[in-house]
């Protein structure tokens, strides 16, 4: 089954958006494969505006978030695997979403509940 959390990221990016909101991304600047702007992160993290007026060529996928974006006139692509996203939500308002760093990575699966004492359900006249 694919991860749910780029979903999630995709549609509320697309929520701010429809609602002339700022998108802004806080990410484990910490994550291995993240490609960040070194002078603008702050205890292992970084806040990044991804309002389509700030950067170009968004790709919001399943396995990483990436952009082109200036930092102090200097160009860089943006790499953030989902895993290294902590959060989304609308600067204006803060309202998005926070994900748990301990939750389960998305390559794990739950564990499946043993089968025992599983409800039944029958038809009574």
């Amino acid at each position: 089954m694919t991860p749910l959390k780029p979903y999630l990221i995709r549609s509320i990016y697309e929520w701010i958006i429809d609602n002339n909101l700022t998108p802004h991304l806080l990410v484990n600047a910490e994550e291995s494969e993240t490609v960040l702007p070194e002078k603008y992160i702050e205890d292992g993290r970084i806040v990044l505006n991804i309002r389509p007026e700030a950067i170009q060529g968004l790709t919001l996928g399943n396995e990483h978030i990436e952009f082109n974006a200036r930092f102090s006139g200097d160009p860089l692509h943006v790499v953030a695997p989902i895993k290294s996203i902590l959060a989304i939500y609308a600067k204006e308002n803060g309202k998005g979403m926070v994900f748990d760093q301990d939750d389960l990575d998305d390559n794990d699966t739950p564990p499946t509940p043993p089968d025992n004492n599983k409800p039944n359900l029958r038809v009574v006249k």
